[in-house]
């Protein structure tokens, strides 16, 4: 993979995980009470897809860092660690909502059933989202792999992120702002991540673009 392709794979990626994101999120507020099944179901599936691509950008990431500067070759790796990490909790929380939404005889909202999940979604997703964040972040800085707003960025994220990890405390009323299932510590959290992503994409794949125009340096 050279360098070029991995700008072009991590934009795109990061420019689809974005889309399923800003697709998912609104689904959450459509309905007051029990949303019915087909909501949950869509708005999961759409998480799926979501965290598929985030596991392609992570990848691809690693080896965009390796390409410009293999010095920095574990700060690549450590986010791609990470990302995964994340990924993969995400995905068995999607996987427990699923589960509990397919086999209840009526409708239920689980984001208060399913209790699993408050802090696979909260807390524990937070801190993982938090250091990936400012990994990717330190990694750009770095490298200048990417314009400077994209790592400055990144660390904001990643403080926003370390501000919700005591939200465990809080109860589990999704209505709460704060609370461990609480429409800021979960929704609003994936909202902000898929505009981050989706800036972070664009400007990745135009990177790709600006740089194959340059004439080829001399080896």
């Amino acid at each position: 993979m050279n360098e070029t392709f991995a700008r072009r794979l991590t934009g795109l990626a990061g420019i689809a995980a974005a889309a399923a994101l800003i697709i998912e999120v609104p689904l959450y507020f459509i309905y007051s009470g029990p949303p019915p099944d087909s909501n949950v179901l869509a708005r999961l599936l759409l998480g799926i897809f979501a965290l598929v691509f985030l596991i392609v950008f992570v990848t691809a990431f690693r080896e965009l860092v390796k390409r410009v500067n293999p010095a920095y070759e574990w700060v690549g790796s450590m986010a791609f660690a990470t990302g995964l990490v994340y990924a993969t909790v995400t995905l068995v929380s999607s996987g427990l909502e699923a589960g509990a939404v397919i086999a209840a005889d009526r409708s239920i909202d689980p984001t208060i059933t399913v209790s699993g999940t408050y802090i696979l979604y909260g807390t524990i997703g937070r801190v993982l989202l938090a250091l990936f964040l400012a990994t990717v972040g330190f990694g750009i800085s770095r490298t200048n792999v990417l314009p400077r707003w994209t790592g400055r960025s990144a660390y904001v994220l990643a403080g926003v992120n370390l501000a919700f990890v005591p939200s465990l405390f809080f109860g589990n009323d999704p209505a709460d702002f704060y609370a461990a299932n609480g429409w800021g510590t979960t929704a609003s959290m994936g909202a902000i991540l898929s505009y981050w992503l989706l800036a972070l994409g664009v400007s990745t794949y135009r990177s790709a673009t600006a740089r194959a125009g340059l004439p080829a340096q001399p080896r």
